[in-house]
């Protein structure tokens, strides 16, 4: 399993960004007006997300559209439920 995905995945504004891409694609302006940061900081969490391939991006016209990255996220809520069990198996006192 990719570390970066769980260093991407800790910080509550990149768990905010893919939570805004998972209503779909979205440029880094629409992005960015959902926050109350710089674009330049909105920039360095997107390249996180992008390193860790959590995210894809694309030039379409004059703009670039961020997706998520579906594949690595499933792969990464399958691993984190086969070593965690999704609470399932959490041992009773």
């Amino acid at each position: 399993m990719n570390e970066g995905i769980f260093k991407a995945m800790s910080d509550p504004t990149r768990r905010k960004i893919v939570e805004l891409l998972k209503e779909g694609p979205k440029t880094a302006g629409d992005i960015a007006n959902q926050f109350p940061y710089a674009q330049p900081t909105i920039s360095r969490h997107l390249n996180v997300l992008k390193n860790a391939n959590l995210i894809i991006d694309q030039k379409e016209g004059n703009f670039i559209i961020y997706r998520l990255n579906t594949t690595i996220l499933q792969e990464w809520l399958g691993w984190l439920f086969e070593h965690f069990g999704g609470g399932n198996n959490v041992e009773k006192e």
